[in-house]
């Protein structure tokens, strides 16, 4: 028994060392996709701020003009 016992035992340790291996590249790759998706989404944030500051001026520079229409 113990002749069959230890190789299974063996391949067991190599099964779990290689899919310890995996999971660690795995979980490599998904940092590098998690820094790309974090960069992606301040850039994101970054272009929506300033599409309101955009909106924003716009939306007065209107105004201006709207009070100046009213007042003419």
């Amino acid at each position: 028994m113990l002749e069959n016992t230890l190789p299974q035992l063996e391949q067991l340790i190599e099964d779990i060392i290689e899919k310890n291996n995996q999971l660690k590249n795995q979980v490599a790759e998904l940092e590098q996709q998690k820094t790309v998706l974090i960069d992606e989404n301040e850039t994101l944030q970054l272009e929506a701020i300033e599409g309101e500051e955009k909106q924003k001026q716009t939306n007065d520079v209107l105004t201006n003009l709207l009070g100046k229409l009213q007042s003419a």
